[in-house]
């Protein structure tokens, strides 16, 4: 019973936003509402979202704890798939910024960058929702 009233009130909350928003802003926080849980589910602890460093350069979109590593995630969403899958609109600079705004992270953290992750989740807003989870989808050594 409260899964469906908390379903309800995000759904009027996404509602408001739309009329808001444009579509497709609307729909990005859409999709980082649903792979928030999504990942709860899976067993991560959602400590942050939408950091932006303090430069302004990049922002990570949800900030995690999946046992003992600190998980960086970047959400991306499509209403489908016809122009491709959500995941191939992270290029080389989007990388970086990512990275940057995480190394800012960890660092204020007191988190070492070996026990640090960037996962990607797409999400498709179908009925219901698809969902792809890619651990480890950028190597954190190296600029990216």
């Amino acid at each position: 019973m409260i899964g469906w009233l908390l379903r309800m009130a995000d759904s009027a909350r996404h509602r408001a936003r739309m009329r808001r928003w444009e579509k497709t802003q609307a729909a990005g926080r859409r999709g980082e509402d649903l792979a928030h849980r999504y990942l709860e589910r899976q067993g991560f602890s959602i400590v942050a979202r939408n950091h932006r460093a303090p430069s302004g350069r990049g922002e990570i979109d949800l900030v995690a704890w999946e046992r003992d590593t600190l998980v960086f995630v970047e959400v991306k969403t499509r209403h489908s798939v016809e122009f491709g899958v959500p995941e191939r609109n992270v290029d080389a600079e989007k990388r970086n910024a990512l990275l940057r705004a995480a190394r800012d992270y960890a660092r204020r953290a007191g988190v070492p960058w070996e026990r640090v992750r960037f996962d990607l989740v797409s999400v498709v807003l179908s009925d219901p929702p698809a969902f792809t989870h890619t651990r480890d989808a950028f190597k954190t050594g190296r600029a990216l």
